[in-house]
């Protein structure tokens, strides 16, 4: 077995308990996510809506990723 399948053997199981953290706590991350960008937002007077706004979006998207993994489902548009 290779270094690369050794590690992923090890890892598996985080990603999994990751993943269904994400799926089950989705809603509570997006709602943060959405808080601390609007919190920025506001501390930097809008200097920065736009990148702020790029990174929520990229942050939701791999959140869709990670909490749909393989299971035949479609993560929610953002």
């Amino acid at each position: 077995m290779s270094l690369m399948d050794t590690l992923k053997a090890k890892l598996g199981p985080a990603k999994e308990k990751m993943s269904d953290l994400a799926h089950q706590h989705g809603d509570k991350i997006e709602h943060g996510l959405e808080r601390a960008a609007k919190t920025v937002d506001q501390k930097t007077k809008g200097k920065y809506s736009s990148k702020i706004e790029t990174g929520t979006g990229k942050a939701k998207n791999a959140l869709g990723r990670i909490s749909h993994r393989d299971d035949g489902t479609t993560p929610p548009a953002s």
